[in-house]
């Protein structure tokens, strides 16, 4: 039986950055990734020549490389790259769009603060107070389930501004429906509207290259078509897993990265499963048009976060799709980030996973169609009519979302119940990703780099004191 001192399940960015961060240390350290490329929800697939990134609409928490303490630039140093090396875009703007009122925002927090002065005159002294108690909320530590709605209801009256600030807060990284856990907003409102957005030069494929390289280079180990089926446990402790082979893996510690109810499923503990199911997926669809044809649709911010009502309603929607709010990303606009052949949009909207699961492969086909069009018939009003000049499209499910990322029910964000110590009943397994409670792209990855810290490398230091 092989033996490693560390397995991770699961090659996605939280997956890639603990190998690395503990492959740095010269242990064995595996990565068990089950399909054939790794990146899981931010990831790449190819289709009629053209590469089409999943999940990099935008990075969050952008930070200039002389911040020392910005997360990203934290994020470089525990896995040794070099920022400064490290070529970003930043967003253009962003904007809030609601039928009454929108608000437009960048990588500037004062741009914000100026748009709610001017559209809420009344809110502007209970936002400010607002983000004082955000800078001093430790939102990382373990702690009660805080409603967000209720918490910044103490400090804004009109219930507008609230919906018009949690959509991008909840559709970049919110579990539950209709409302959030305070330390999941606060964590969220830092890194989209005090950082912001941006994305790298390259593309994703290039992203990920760059990390399997380095953790490679530090002697960390990555399998593909290497899928677990079970872990291997005596009384309390993990000591390996099994793969669809046959074959059997011994290990000290294991770090899943697939979400909660897929590691229970694992370990053989379906009491668990139950409680961490999550509600909240989507549909996706890419439309690649000429580039010539980019003028003639309101394509001057990089995102659009849209809802066609006054009040916003973030739950699974009773249909296959609620086309009534979403995002509007267009890929190519960040500062800086030259034209490619075609211009790109991309629309996401809420989706009934249990609606898509159960639908025959006929049904299936028909309903893609069928609310791709009314999806579009929405966006077009916002953003002029782009359907007759689309080149090329593409979209993606709940169902497609589980197939390939292992999320249960294409729960992106994972259950609302979040595990922000990585602990399990076991005590060298551990959770890191979206249940471990870190999201986005620079979150994700922070997470697998703090579960190394915090649980493995402190392990084996405890165990050579002890000898």
């Amino acid at each position: 039986m092989s033996e490693y001192s560390l397995i991770i399940i699961g090659g996605g960015l939280s997956g890639l950055a603990a190998g690395i961060r503990f492959a740095r240390f010269g242990g064995s350290v595996l990565i068990l990734e089950k399909h054939v490329i790794p990146g899981g929800l931010n990831s790449y697939y190819f289709r009629k020549g053209f590469l089409f990134e999943t999940g990099l609409h935008a990075m969050t928490n952008f930070a200039d490389p002389t911040d020392k303490h910005a997360p990203l630039n934290r994020l470089f140093r525990q896995i040794k790259l070099s920022r400064k090396k490290f070529e970003t875009h930043e967003q253009r703007s962003s904007l809030i769009h609601f039928p009454d009122h929108s608000l437009c925002f960048s990588n500037d927090f004062n741009l914000l603060r100026e748009e709610i002065a001017s559209s809420f005159p009344s809110e502007i002294d209970g936002f400010d107070k607002l983000q004082q108690v955000i800078n001093d909320f430790d939102a990382f530590s373990p702690g009660p389930w805080i409603s967000t709605r209720k918490k910044i209801a103490e400090y804004l009256r009109d219930p507008l501004l609230i919906d018009m600030l949690l959509l991008p807060l909840m559709v970049y990284g919110n579990s539950d429906e209709h409302d959030m856990d305070f330390g999941q907003f606060v964590i969220m409102f830092r890194s989209i509207f005090k950082e912001g957005f941006f994305r790298p030069h390259g593309t994703m494929k290039e992203f990920l290259d760059l990390l399997v390289d380095k953790f490679k280079s530090f002697g960390g180990e990555i399998r593909y078509k290497s899928q677990v089926v079970s872990v291997e446990k005596k009384d309390q402790v993990i000591t390996g897993v099994t793969l669809s082979t046959g074959e059997t893996i011994g290990c000290e510690n294991i770090i899943s990265t697939i979400g909660a109810p897929g590691t229970w499923d694992l370990v053989a503990l379906p009491h668990e499963k139950d409680k961490f199911s999550g509600k909240m997926s989507f549909v996706e669809s890419i439309y690649l048009l000429p580039h010539h044809e980019r003028g003639k649709i309101l394509s001057d911010h990089t995102i659009i976060f849209y809802s066609e009502k006054n009040s916003l309603h973030y739950c699974r929607p009773k249909e296959p799709v609620d086309p009534d709010w979403g995002v509007i990303c267009f890929p190519e606009n960040f500062q800086g980030l030259p034209p490619g052949e075609h211009f790109q949009v991309r629309v996401t909207n809420s989706a009934n996973y249990e609606l898509w699961k159960n639908a025959s492969p006929a049904e299936y086909k028909l309903m893609k169609q069928d609310w791709g069009e009314k999806s579009k018939d929405i966006t077009s009003k916002i953003i002029g009519n782009y359907r007759q000049n689309i080149v090329y499209e593409d979209s993606f499910t709940p169902v497609t979302i589980e197939k390939f990322t292992g999320k249960a029910e294409g729960a992106v964000y994972g259950s609302s119940f979040k595990i922000k110590d990585g602990k399990t009943p076991f005590k060298n397994l551990f959770i890191a990703g979206t249940d471990q409670g870190f999201l986005g792209i620079v979150g994700s990855m922070l997470s697998g780099v703090s579960m190394v810290n915090q649980h493995v490398l402190m392990g084996q230091k405890l165990e050579k004191e002890k000898r």
